[in-house]
């Protein structure tokens, strides 16, 4: 599958979701009390060993071109990693995928004030319908702290995607990732040795599954979006609650309860919504008559 065809690049999308929930198993899988920047700092280093290879193949007076944002951009990845491990190892597989499906909301919102984007009546309710979903799968009553983390690392994941505007065009993404967990890893280590946390070699296997399969995951969308236009396929990307729901089912036994479905449609019909209507509006401008 090359992702040349609307079809191929769908299948990619789910394919790459499901990778993405292989990675978060292998953080569910972590105690509780794993010391989480410990954990951090060695996915991180796992990460940057496997983009290694790609050192050889980027320009080396241009490789820390726009480092000032990518410093910004991989701290606040960092921040994201970590809120997302504490939210993985203390609420339900698909509650915490529900909350991080915010991002794409916080996109619309965060776009609108900081680009002036436009937001469409169907962009609002998606907006509001969102909050509104994510506080029925929550409800106060269980709005804890790990809740809490789940939408920071919403949070991260948004800040993140709007940043990507601001790197420099002519890098690629291996580069772009190659420079964010360079970047992070220093302070990922300091970290770790401040929380002082006894050194435990059994995380390795953990961070390295869960670094191989969202590198997976990270291929499988660079493939999908490559030659395809993002509006026709992105609402694949939302599958990935489904696996969260089913993974989390079998492996967890994890009911999702009438709270959660509920909530869930909230956040994810409106952006499929949004996904559909580009789709259209794009496919009309490819159609329409030119005047000579």
């Amino acid at each position: 599958m090359s992702g040349k065809t609307v079809n191929s690049a769908i299948f990619l999308l789910v394919i790459g979701n499901a990778l993405a929930l292989v990675s978060d198993i292998f953080i569910k899988l972590l105690h509780p009390d794993t010391p989480v920047f410990q954990f951090a700092f060695l996915r991180s280093l796992m990460t940057l060993v496997l983009l290694l290879p790609f050192c050889r193949v980027l320009a080396g007076q241009s490789f820390f071109q726009g480092a000032r944002v990518h410093f910004i951009r991989a701290h606040i990845h960092l921040a994201g990693m970590v809120c997302m491990v504490i939210a993985l190892t203390h609420l339900p597989l698909a509650t915490a995928n529900a909350l991080f499906y915010a991002a794409p909301i916080l996109v619309l919102l965060l776009s609108a004030i900081f680009f002036a984007e436009r937001l469409t009546p169907l962009s609002l309710m998606a907006v509001f319908s969102g909050f509104a979903g994510i506080l029925v799968i929550l409800r106060p009553v269980e709005f804890n702290w790990a809740a809490w983390a789940a939408l920071v690392s919403a949070l991260a994941l948004a800040l993140g995607a709007l940043l990507v505007r601001k790197l420099p065009k002519q890098q690629t993404t291996g580069h772009k990732l190659l420079l964010n967990y360079l970047l992070l890893l220093p302070t990922a280590g300091v970290l770790a040795w401040w929380e002082g946390a006894v050194w435990q070699p059994e995380l390795l296997f953990n961070a390295f599954g869960s670094a191989v399969f969202i590198l997976g995951y990270n291929v499988t969308v660079l493939l999908a979006y490559r030659q395809v236009d993002a509006s026709q396929v992105t609402s694949a990307e939302y599958t990935g609650l489904i696996w969260a729901v089913l993974i989390g089912w079998v492996a967890f036994a994890e009911r999702p309860d009438i709270w959660f479905l509920v909530g869930s449609l909230m956040i994810v019909i409106p952006l499929v919504l949004i996904g559909i209507q580009q789709g259209r509006r794009n496919r009309q401008r490819i159609h329409r008559p030119t005047t000579s």
